[in-house]
């Protein structure tokens, strides 16, 4: 082996370590977030994460750089499990509600962002159409699915849907005993078709 193929193989060894430890990193921070908030000691998040103050300023320089990485990472996981559920998952009522599961996750991590992001209005608006260019469609995939089949009504767009269970996510920043997963399970439940 010549010290060029060496090289290119150090190299890839290296981007997937870095990519590695920014997946540990960006996982490590949702699940501090939830417990401690956004505003949680970063040293927090690299403990958590299994790695040094430097490795996270590597990837986030900044408090705020963290947090849209992590509303992103969580937007696009969330993305992504609709289809695999639909595929999984028993009835696609069930898919519904273990995406909603995933979304109440989602919404419970990301509270604390906007107060993050107040002085950058447009990177939070660019944000939030983020989220819903890509969380929308594959709310109204899931439903659509479920009404394919006779599950449930067919009158609540994705949207009603989703700003219904972000209102009943709200309760859970200030209280630890707030269930917002039983209470979005609930308005779930009341999409099911009468019989």
């Amino acid at each position: 082996m010549n010290q060029k193929d060496g090289d290119t193989g150090d190299t890839a060894s290296r981007r997937k370590d870095a990519r590695r430890n920014k997946e540990t990193l960006l996982e490590a921070a949702a699940a501090v977030f939830v417990t401690s908030g956004v505003e949680a000691p970063v040293r927090d998040i690299a403990s958590r994460a299994g790695v040094g103050l430097g490795t996270l300023y590597r990837h986030f320089p900044t408090r705020a750089d963290l947090i849209i990485a992590v509303y992103r990472h969580q937007v696009e996981a969330c993305a992504e499990a609709g289809p695999a559920l639909l595929e999984s998952a028993p009835t696609p009522h069930d898919a519904l509600r273990q995406w909603i599961d995933l979304f109440v996750d989602f919404l419970v991590t990301k509270h604390g962002l906007a107060a993050v992001l107040r002085s950058d209005q447009s990177g939070f608006e660019g944000l939030h159409a983020y989220f819903l260019d890509r969380l929308v469609p594959v709310c109204t995939q899931l439903l659509d699915a479920a009404t394919a089949v006779g599950e449930i009504r067919e009158d609540v767009p994705a949207l009603t849907l989703m700003r219904g269970v972000g209102n009943l996510c709200i309760g859970a920043e200030n209280d630890p005993d707030y269930d917002a997963r039983r209470l979005a399970a609930v308005l779930v439940d009341g999409l099911r078709r009468q019989n």
